[in-house]
């Protein structure tokens, strides 16, 4: 059997989502209680194609003490900085059909001691392994800019593929490592910028502007819309199938997770677009996020409709 590629995942603040649902037999509640966070949802569906993630974040306080076992039901290995404040929680009210925030804790911002020891543990992952996916913070002020830059430079530097999605200012500091692939949706492309990409060629225009600050391909996904991806001068449109009824949140770091292991297994660009999208449109079929079946997503994959553009 083939070895299993490698995925270190950068997540600074994996959180406790607790969620109220209405599908209990008896007519009372149902109680959700599971591990969230970007980097969680994008390690979980690394793993579900394949990959082993290794999840490197901070924990700490009373709430970590309930995240780490929840973490280590999850098929990940698990590299935590234990921090002075608490790890992020947040309850939601789901018995609508929609998502309703009910409460939320957010982590403060981590010690320049603990962002050191969460940047080198990092590193050493992310060398052990074939690729490294950089998520970003919750809240954006717990880990300083400039770590984002170092981190992509100094892994590029040895030789293993970095994959980014990050907000700006985050994202312009991730571009200054010049990273494999940033993979963000259209706001936040916007936010890049600071202008509006609501049509294809002003969309190709702003990616142009990523490459030229030094990513070497970019996704872009548009919510509805299909996405668009730029590699190597060349650029496509990708379609997922279609579904009417559904939830977007979460398909973005299911996509994340999908191309993480798909590059790190070496697969062909075709088959990294057509299987990342179909991650994506796999978890909109869902409740849970960054969630969905490997046979789901490879039976979806066939029916993603690539088109190069112009």
């Amino acid at each position: 059997m083939a070895e299993k590629p490698k995925v270190a995942v950068f997540s600074p603040n994996p959180m406790v989502s607790i969620a109220i649902e209405s599908f209990s037999a008896d007519g009372g509640d149902d109680i959700h209680i599971h591990p969230a966070g970007q980097g969680v949802w994008v390690a979980r569906m690394a793993a579900e194609l394949g990959a082993e993630p290794v999840l490197c974040g901070f924990i700490g306080g009373e709430v970590g003490t309930v995240l780490r076992p929840l973490l280590e039901e999850m098929s990940v290995e698990l590299r935590l900085v234990e921090t002075a404040e608490a790890s992020g929680a947040y309850i939601h009210d789901r018995r609508s059909g929609e998502r309703k925030p009910l409460s939320q804790s957010a982590a403060l911002p981590a010690s320049r001691h603990e962002v050191d020891e969460l940047f080198s543990v990092t590193i050493a992952a992310a060398l052990s392994c074939d690729l490294l996916a950089v998520c970003g913070p919750y809240p954006e002020n717990t880990v300083p800019l400039e770590l984002y830059g170092s981190l992509v430079a100094d892994v590029k530097s040895n030789g293993v593929p970095v994959i980014v999605d990050l907000s700006s200012p985050r994202l312009d500091s991730a571009l200054e490592g010049k990273p494999d692939l940033i993979k963000i949706n259209d706001w936040q492309l916007a936010g890049f910028i600071s202008d509006a990409v609501d049509t294809e060629e002003r969309t190709r225009r702003a990616v142009d502007k990523l490459l030229e600050k030094g990513a070497e391909a970019a996704i872009i996904t548009r919510a509805g819309e299909p996405a668009m991806a730029v590699r190597d001068g060349r650029a496509w449109e990708l379609t997922p199938p279609k579904f009417e009824r559904g939830s977007r949140e979460g398909c973005g770091d299911s996509m994340m997770g999908a191309l993480a292991a798909t590059i790190a297994a070496g697969r062909d660009w075709e088959d990294v677009l057509r299987l990342s999208a179909a991650a994506g449109a796999t978890n909109f079929l869902r409740s849970g996020l960054g969630t969905g079946s490997r046979s789901v997503i490879e039976e979806l994959a066939p029916r993603v409709q690539l088109r190069e553009l112009d």
